[in-house]
């Protein structure tokens, strides 16, 4: 009896055993194998919409499995260049860098300059010449972008350099493209171990941008020995040599004090790659830029007042101390103050928007001795 019953046992865990055993087999063939997961992937995958790349730009714009296809004509390198056998266009570069609106703006800002606005164009496009070099591998060093600007007081010099350093930012080859203004006061001290921190601070403020040197001439007198800006000079000739790539330095003046200077440093005349000349203003260049400058601040010249203004200009570009633009900017303000008065003189009269707008001949600059006239009380 007890033997039958341990044969019993026995055969009951055989039965188990083996049960077991065609059930794991019978799961595994359930499974999929790698093949078809592979494939079942690739199914769900292309029904999943598109899904954006991080830091992909314009170029990828999804990582989803596109069946195969054929390859472009012109395979991309993996160094990131282009094919010795791409092309580019410029309309396409210069759109791409967002600087044709700097040039549109320096044209309609500025009147005239033609000369200065060409030079402005060339060195654009040497950079942009430059850019789509490096592109297809073709290296070179980088370009000096040390400029001097002469001239007369008022013809535009702060704004070019204004323009010229929003223009190297878009393009690469300036980190910020700000300006800073300086002059020698700003730079030179008045006593010994002034000089090198004023200079050094300037500098730290510029890198990243522009530094543009009003007057650069008054950096050095060599009739005083006890002067310090020679110091002041020699610490920009190394930091314009050492770190051109970081800062462009913009010297300004006029012309035939810029060449004594010149003559007198030939380490700066050397390191200045770009000289940019702008000339005085004709007459009527400066009746436009007053009419612009009107039109900004929503005046304008009646027929009489703008004769009167070509008239006293005329006569002002005589004179030595005759600024341009700025001149004009100057003598504008003293309009408006005496249209202003003219208008407010009069308490009991209704004025029209376009009174308010018009300027007439009495308001346009009267002649020597002639006073405002009185408010009525």
């Amino acid at each position: 009896m007890h033997s039958l019953t341990a044969s019993a046992l026995i055969v009951g865990v055989v039965a188990v055993s083996l049960l077991a055993v065609l059930m794991t087999l019978a799961l595994r063939s359930l499974r999929p194998r790698p093949e078809t997961e592979a494939a079942a992937a690739v199914i769900q995958a292309a029904d999943e919409p598109p899904r954006p790349v991080a830091g992909a730009g314009r170029v990828a714009v999804s990582q989803r499995t596109r069946p195969a296809r054929r390859r472009a004509s012109r395979p991309s390198r993996p160094d990131g260049l282009l094919p010795p056998d791409a092309t580019v266009t410029f309309a396409a570069e210069r759109a791409a860098a967002n600087v044709n609106d700097v040039f549109t703006s320096l044209d309609r800002d500025l009147v005239g300059l033609v000369p200065v606005k060409r030079k402005v164009q060339e060195i654009g496009a040497l950079l942009l010449v430059d850019q789509a070099r490096r592109r297809f591998g073709l290296e070179a060093p980088r370009p000096n972008l040390h400029m001097c600007f002469t001239g007369p007081p008022g013809t535009g010099k702060t704004t070019v350099a204004l323009r010229m350093a929003e223009l190297l930012h878009r393009l690469g080859y300036l980190d910020q493209g700000h300006l800073v203004h300086a002059m020698r006061d700003d730079l030179v001290g008045e006593f010994i171990g002034q000089t090198a921190p004023r200079t050094k601070r300037v500098l730290d403020r510029s890198m990243g941008g522009v530094l543009f040197i009003d007057e650069a001439y008054y950096l050095y007198r060599d009739a005083d020995s006890r002067d310090y800006g020679q110091e002041a000079i020699d610490i920009l000739l190394q930091v314009m040599e050492n770190d051109r790539d970081k800062l462009v330095v913009i010297l300004a003046g006029y012309k035939d004090r810029m060449d004594d200077f010149f003559a007198s440093n030939p380490g700066m005349s050397s390191r200045i790659a770009h000289h940019l000349d702008f000339a005085a203003y004709e007459l009527t260049e400066l009746v436009n830029i007053g009419q612009a400058m009107l039109e900004q601040a929503s005046y304008y010249l009646s027929a009489d007042a703008e004769a009167t203004f070509r008239d006293y200009l005329a006569g002002r570009m005589r004179e030595p101390e005759f600024a341009n633009a700025r001149s004009v900017r100057n003598e504008l303000e003293y309009a408006r103050l005496r249209h202003a008065h003219r208008l407010a003189s009069d308490m009991d009269r209704q004025w029209s928007r376009d009174d308010l707008m018009r300027l007439e001949p009495a308001d346009i600059f009267p002649r020597s001795g002639a006073a405002l006239p009185q408010p009525q009380i």
